[in-house]
């Protein structure tokens, strides 16, 4: 089952939650060729962070998964989580980072 757990200094409302849940879950299963139905999408918004030095919004990721991941799709899979980000919160993506875990 592919987890991503999102973090964010930003606050988040339930709508706007709501919204990266379902894009954030559509994207995953898509890159790493999961179905829907095994994807978990966890946002923490409001949490402390600071990134660079700086609190200006900022986010971070940890995707965990069983299979299917690697370089290029770590790379996919870090550039989408960034642009919805972007849209839904304006989290510029160099604000942003991620890890990845397989087992």
């Amino acid at each position: 089952m592919p987890t991503l757990n999102l973090f964010t200094n930003v606050p988040v409302d339930a709508v706007v939650a709501s919204d990266i849940l379902k894009d954030a879950t559509k994207a995953v299963a898509k890159i790493i060729g999961k179905p829907e139905s095994y994807v978990m999408i966890l946002v923490n918004g409001g949490v402390p962070i600071s990134f660079g030095g700086t609190e200006e919004p900022a986010a971070y990721g940890e995707l965990i998964s069983i299979g299917g991941l690697g370089p290029s799709v770590n790379a996919k899979l870090s550039a989408t989580i960034a642009e919805i980000l972007q849209t839904k919160l304006s989290i510029e993506s160099s604000r942003s980072t991620s890890s990845f875990m397989m087992f």
